[in-house]
């Protein structure tokens, strides 16, 4: 049953905001938490190199013996420090209000663990970067796009600092998910009391006006206080200056409207506000 919130964490420096984030949605889905820590086999272990033709045989086999060793203390110290790990998202979501989180630890590649356990998700949570993408704070970690092309559960990508929303930004453009996407805000206890904004970059035209009047009657209907923009220009920077201008503190959007090929040749507004946004944002596939 797809009821839980998953939490995707490592030992990076945006694990503090997944758990907090993870906690929230947890919390006003009313829906259960648990907590996914993966290690990658890959990474666990470094390969040996082949010194059979620089050292002698007796030699060789004492240090491949003594490698071997190391190797096993590596892969019990992941298993550890992943244990401890989990064991303190558990408590932080505890102080947070969450009942009774769960953690589980995987192997595997995350991609493919992510979409063999999607059946199970409500919603995934995981940080903008992971431990190996740190020191490159001006780009997504390696294996986010995948994650994000991969699955179809809404993605909450966040930084690593928590800040509970006090409303939220919708960035509209009349696709089928994007009013998928306010449907699904309007019947979700998730936004439930938070301010909305609805932008469309576009210029003003009887289709687009159209389209904005029905995202803002339906969820006025829902009972939330809308405030509904057209905005024409690059949607980058519209929808940038837009949240610097509203003190936006969560924004929701479709994830990559175009194919892979169309973002290698003119760039993808999903990979830029991903990069580019200091607030969490929610992918809608």
């Amino acid at each position: 049953m797809n009821s839980k919130v998953l939490a995707c964490i490592d030992h990076s420096n945006f694990t503090p905001g997944v758990c907090d984030y993870a906690a929230w949605a947890a919390v006003r889905l009313a829906a259960p938490l648990e907590f996914i820590h993966i290690l990658d086999r890959r990474q666990e272990t470094a390969p040996m190199r082949d010194l059979s033709g620089s050292i002698g045989l007796g030699a060789q086999e004492a240090l491949l013996e003594d490698l071997s060793v190391l190797d096993e203390n590596r892969g019990k110290i992941a298993q550890e420090s992943g244990r401890l790990l989990l064991e303190a998202a558990k408590q932080r979501a505890v102080a947070a209000g969450v009942p009774a989180p769960e953690a589980r630890k995987r192997h595997g590649d995350l991609v493919e663990t992510l979409v063999e356990i999607e059946q199970d998700a409500r919603m995934f949570v995981l940080g903008k970067r992971g431990e190996t993408g740190e020191s490159a704070p001006q780009h997504i970690g390696s294996n986010l796009e995948r994650v994000i092309r991969a699955v179809h559960r809404p993605i909450l990508i966040v930084p690593k600092e928590f800040q509970a929303p006090r409303n939220f930004l919708i960035a509209f453009d009349g696709s089928k998910t994007t009013r998928k996407g306010v449907e699904m805000i309007a019947s979700s206890p998730l936004f439930r009391g938070l301010a909305c904004h609805i932008l469309m970059v576009d210029t003003e035209s009887p289709a687009s006006i159209g389209q904005l009047e029905w995202a803002k009657y339906t969820l006025a209907n829902a009972g939330f206080s809308v405030t509904a923009s057209i905005i024409a220009g690059n949607a980058e920077t519209v929808i940038a200056e837009y949240e610097r201008t509203n003190q936006i503190d969560l924004l929701v959007m479709g994830a990559y409207g175009h194919s892979r090929i169309r973002h290698l040749l003119v760039g993808s507004t999903t990979t830029a506000m991903i990069r580019t946004s200091s607030i969490p944002l929610l992918l809608l596939r």
